[in-house]
């Protein structure tokens, strides 16, 4: 054993060691849609005289964070998104009309001087009103702009006139609800005020005091979002211009329990520095988060077993070894996203999950290339055809993971919601299986090729004869590039199926992308989909569109929707369905659907011009615009074929059709890796024929690596239930046409690009982005027994 490998071997096990510790000490943090729970996300809005910037959303934030403490919902979570969002995490909260009501109203408290019966009709909310819209400028919590001429209804339905308003709700010190059971007043609300508030409050009942009793004028009157909740007469004992030196009063009314509680919440909590409005809101079912993980976990195991027996297959004792790295990769990768304290969402939990069948990549590539060592030269040592495959595969390893990466990166900044956890995983994974090739599985195969027995017995190790792929492709040697405009015509003609698909059949967005509500129920009785609809539009929801969903489910998509709709939905259900459970519910507000929808796009065309800028810098601009023509031909397909198929495009739609791009990139880049390693070394060989060569020696590779990520999506595919099934259709089809394109897309793309480019073919041993130092160096190397001597 080297001492290079000792100090892998060392390494790997250190690594492993604490990477099972993690993993048994510590739990991964669950996202709502795995743990069950409500999601909101506020925009807090401007108002005539306050700006929603990102001070005042963080004082927004900390009021909401008091509110929702009073709510008594465990483990609540409250994070600013940008300069004017809030998003509100409720685990365990399955029907959040409560919590709604509670943070979307202002609770703007304000105290008036009753100034007399008014002879004009009140100024009455209209019924209904949305407490999450946007308010008017007079409802603004954070000033006492003056409301003369305001005219409301008391307790009894009569109209008066009040005053501009004295106090508001933010000299509040404390609100506690009560009960008054020996004076029989009923529960009421006390209010304690600041210093500086209580003597405004001693002057405003010192003054309605110098009224006669029983006169509208002795009243105060306290408005809560311009409803007269109570206005009490001056106690007679109170003088003139005394007031109530006290500084403390109660809110007197029919009150019940429950609603001189939430009074006492909304007024301790203060008022909003700015309103604020729901624009999502997404409700995730306990049972189908735990059904996510459990149908994640039986896709793993299987989509990775049957990932290590095909490679132990492919690649025999090598391949077995490969498999114990995959399984190390595994341990390592979950390790890490325990440790950083990544939200585990179910895209995240499904882009853990393909990493696994993406995790061969590297071993894949280096193996091919010790097989093409072992076959140019068979007298030389195992271990030495393995160390110049890793040392060649290094670029092509180093260069697809980037790709990938890059799309990580993508998804996480471009992405909403559960599918920046999609990202962090992905990317987590890709590093991760750096690690397990490079290190843990370089160790267990140097320390296997070192062996006797390994070596003598070149049947076993897996690498020592070329494979079948391989000697078929190489017996048959078909000319491929031949005429290269043929494959061009091919890939045209799938296109245009594809945009025939967009433009007849439309693409479905998903209420992700348009707006509205999207709501899954589970019914004790079986309901079918012409009876829902029947009764939802005898309901008043004729405009609701129902499917089925997963087993015997009902899903059902409507417009603008609130929660009190949903309830009264849902309760219209029960009468045909019994006992209706909501399993799933995701509110979309317009804005937020058209904002999501433009930022779906700018994160495609940003993939586009960040992968041909990489490879534009990696390899020839001819090859760079080849695979960026590739790559959109792939997500125009993948796209199209979800038009034909009537499947929804939402978010997690998107995070696949960026792996894709990923993908397809990953695959060009391994092709024209090796078109630039044989041009440098032929530079006097047509371009048509060198590319035949590299296509024939990396097929094997591209074979073998998109086999071990097919298992894991047709494991998701078959297991993973609705959640995850239209993400692995998205990606199995994403593949399919990525290994397609890579080959007769790219390739006879770029041939043609270099018919017409004047670029000279590249320099033997330099490759774009290495110093000339660096490719001399390794030009100068030889073989150690080669002394240098030419005839």
């Amino acid at each position: 054993m080297t001492r290079a490998t000792a100090v892998r071997a060392v390494l790997a096990v250190a690594v492993l060691l604490v990477s099972v510790y993690i993993s048994l000490t510590m739990s991964p943090r669950l996202g709502l849609d795995l743990q069950g729970g409500t999601r909101i996300v506020l925009q807090a809005r401007d108002t005539a005289t306050v700006e929603a910037d990102r001070e005042t959303t963080d004082r927004t934030l900390e009021v909401l964070r008091q509110r929702i403490d009073s709510l008594g919902v465990s483990e609540p979570t409250l994070t600013r998104s940008g300069e004017d969002r809030i998003i509100v995490e409720l685990p365990d909260v399955q029907d959040p009309r409560q919590a709604a009501e509670v943070i979307g109203r202002t609770a703007q408290l304000t105290f008036h001087a009753v100034e007399g019966p008014a002879a004009e009709e009140p100024d009455e909310k209209p019924s209904g009103s949305d407490p999450t819209a946007d308010p008017s400028p007079t409802a603004d919590p954070g000033s006492t702009a003056d409301p003369d001429g305001l005219t409301l209804s008391d307790e009894q339905g009569r109209a008066l006139a009040l005053g501009p308003a004295r106090l508001s709700g933010a000299g509040v010190e404390d609100a506690t609800a009560g009960f008054d059971a020996q004076g029989g007043a009923g529960w009421s609300v006390s209010l304690e005020f600041r210093k500086d508030a209580g003597q405004d409050w001693k002057r405003l009942t010192g003054e309605a005091a110098c009224h006669p009793a029983g006169d509208d004028r002795r009243r105060v009157a306290i408005v809560l979002d311009e409803k007269v909740i109570s206005s009490p007469q001056v106690d007679p004992s109170v003088g003139c211009k005394v007031g109530l030196p006290s500084g403390a009063t109660q809110i007197t009314g029919s009150f019940s329990a429950d609603e001189a509680r939430d009074l006492a919440l909304l007024i301790k909590g203060g008022a909003l520095p700015v309103p604020v409005e729901i624009v999502e809101q997404r409700t995730v079912g306990p049972t189908l988060g735990a059904a996510a993980i459990d149908a994640s976990a039986r896709a793993a195991l299987i989509g990775a077993a049957a990932t290590a027996l095909f490679i132990t297959l492919v690649y025999r004792l090598f391949g077995a070894l490969a498999a114990v790295a995959l399984g190390a990769y595994g341990v390592i990768s979950y390790a890490a996203l325990v440790a950083l304290g990544v939200t585990l969402t179910l895209p995240g939990l499904a882009g853990f999950v393909l990493a696994i069948g993406m995790a061969v990549d590297a071993n894949v590539l280096v193996f091919e290339r010790a097989r093409e060592e072992c076959a140019e030269r068979p007298k030389r040592s195992l271990r030495s055809a393995l160390t110049t495959g890793f040392t060649k595969a290094w670029s092509a390893v180093a260069d697809s993971n980037a790709t990938t990466l890059i799309a990580a990166g993508l998804l996480f900044f471009l992405g909403s919601g559960p599918v920046k956890g999609f990202g962090v995983t992905l990317a987590i994974g890709v590093i991760a299986s750096m690690f397990s090739a490079l290190v843990i599985a370089r160790a267990l195969t140097e320390i296997a090729a070192s062996t006797r027995f390994v070596s003598d017995y070149r049947s076993v190790n897996g690498i020592a004869r070329p494979g079948a792929v391989r000697t078929w492709l190489v017996r048959k040697d078909p000319q491929l590039f031949r005429k290269p405009v043929r494959w061009l015509v091919v890939s045209v003609a799938l296109v245009a199926v594809a945009v025939a698909g967009i433009v007849v059949r439309g693409i479905d967005l998903g209420v992700e992308f348009t707006g509205g509500r999207l709501v899954e129920y589970s019914t004790s009785r079986p309901v079918d989909v012409e009876t829902a609809r029947d009764t939802l539009a005898a309901a008043g929801f004729g405009d609701a569109e129902v499917t089925t969903a997963g087993d015997g489910d009902l899903s059902v998509r409507t417009g603008k929707l609130d929660n009190d709709g949903e309830h009264a939905l849902r309760t219209a259900l029960a009468e045909e369905g019994g006992e209706t459970t909501k399993v799933r519910d995701e509110l979309i507000g317009p804005s937020l659907g058209d904002e999501l929808r433009r930022n779906a796009l700018i994160a495609l065309g940003v993939a586009v011009a960040v992968q041909l800028a990489y490879l534009a810098v990696r390899f020839r601009w001819t090859f760079a615009v080849a695979s960026v023509g590739a790559m959109v031909h792939d997500v125009i397909l993948v796209v199209g074929a979800f038009a034909w198929l009537g499947r929804p495009v939402d978010g997690i739609f998107l995070a696949a059709l960026l792996t894709v791009i990923g993908y397809s990139v990953n695959d060009s880049v391994v092709v024209f890796d090796r078109v630039r390693e044989l041009w440098g070394a032929n530079r006097r060989t047509p371009l048509d024929t060198i590319a035949r060569r590299a296509v024939l020696q990396t097929v094997p590779r591209t074979v073998n690596t998109g086999m071990g990520a097919l298992f894991i999506l047709a494991a998701l595919a078959v297991l993973g239930g609705d959640s995850l099934a239209d993400f692995a259709l998205a990606l199995l089809i994403g593949i399919c046409v990525g290994t397609w394109s890579s080959v007769f897309t790219a390739v006879p793309g770029a041939i043609l690009l270099e018919r017409n480019a004047k670029t000279p073919p590249p320099v033997p041993g330099k490759r774009k982005g290495k110093g000339s130092a660096r490719g001399r160096q390794g030009a100068s190397r030889r073989d150690p027994l080669d002394n240098g001597a030419r005839v």
